[in-house]
């Protein structure tokens, strides 16, 4: 192959910041005949195949993984560049690459276009609500259907946190990033606009929170990144992340002055316009919709609407 387009990995390691290795996809997986046993790993697509790292590397979850900072990043290239401890794809299950954060923190109004199109006013600070561990699934997973007649899609752009922080300033912010992923902020319109437009009762069942299908660990630019979403095959979502409010690194630094991030916390960063919502007349999900949200430079998930009888 021609390696000057293409370094080895021990020639993409950067001088400065977190952030050693170009375009690493990390995954959380099992394999299929062990399918409750979660292990973490490095997706290489072209060799249509995933780098298991959990044994290599003592870990047991992606949140401990992101916690080991650049040098884990620098042993996990090591582990890839080996060729070992390469599983086939088709054997395994992949799972939301992180499975168990200790926070999910959520934007609200944070697209211009999706501003416009609720005719709300541009925020002069982030919207901040959250959504609990338990709402985290992964890629083809169902989404329950259960007390609400107004199930609503939302695509996002995720940012995971790796080594975290406190009070980080805009121009450290990118350091305390280990990458991104993609999410679906399933909501419930009917429980977000009840109890006085308290948003989290809508935004908190169980399975509400489809992540994957890998972090991204050095988008060239998250802030200009293609995002859509699919129900049933037909867009109903299209916008770009160069539409953003507060940037990720805004939010890192505004989130960090109230509290501390910690490594595999998510931050949903707010969709664009195009949902159900604001449709006329509003349109929602029922049993047995089919959702793909996708982002560019990071891939997607598909996830079915299902019914719980």
């Amino acid at each position: 192959r021609n390696t000057h387009h293409h370094p080895p990995l021990n020639h993409c390691f950067l001088k400065r910041g977190y952030k050693p290795i170009n375009r690493m996809r990390l995954v959380t997986f099992a394999l299929k005949s062990k399918p409750n046993n979660l292990l973490i790993g490095v997706e290489l697509p072209e060799a249509k195949s995933f780098v298991d790292l959990t044994e290599a590397l003592g870990v047991s979850s992606m949140c401990s993984f992101l916690a080991t900072g650049e040098g884990g990043l620098k042993k996990a290239a090591e582990v890839v560049e080996s060729g070992k401890n390469r599983i086939l794809i088709d054997d395994c299950i992949r799972k939301a690459p992180v499975s168990y954060p200790r926070k999910i923190i959520c934007i609200g109004l944070n697209y211009i276009d999706h501003c416009k199109e609720t005719g709300l006013p541009i925020p002069k600070e982030p919207v901040v609500f959250n959504k609990f561990p338990e709402c985290v699934a992964g890629d083809g997973d169902d989404i329950p259907l259960y007390e609400t007649k107004k199930l609503d899609w939302e695509v996002e752009l995720v940012i995971v946190i790796g080594k975290g922080g406190f009070r980080v300033k805009k121009e450290d912010a990118k350091h305390v990033i280990a990458g991104y992923t993609v999410a679906h902020d399933v909501s419930a319109r009917d429980l977000q606009m009840a109890n006085g437009g308290q948003w989290l009762l809508g935004k908190t069942l169980k399975g509400y929170a489809p992540i994957g299908p890998a972090i991204v660990t050095d988008l060239e630019n998250p802030h200009k990144l293609g995002i859509r979403t699919f129900v049933n095959g037909k867009k109903m979502q299209d916008s770009n992340t160069d539409q953003l409010v507060f940037d990720t690194y805004d939010l890192v630094e505004y989130l960090t002055r109230y509290f501390p991030l910690s490594p595999g916390d998510l931050i949903f960063t707010g969709t664009p316009p195009g949902v159900g919502l604001g449709l006329k007349p509003p349109q929602y999900l029922k049993d047995g919709d089919v959702v793909k949200v996708e982002i560019d430079g990071i891939g997607s998930i598909t996830n079915t609407v299902k019914e719980l009888k």
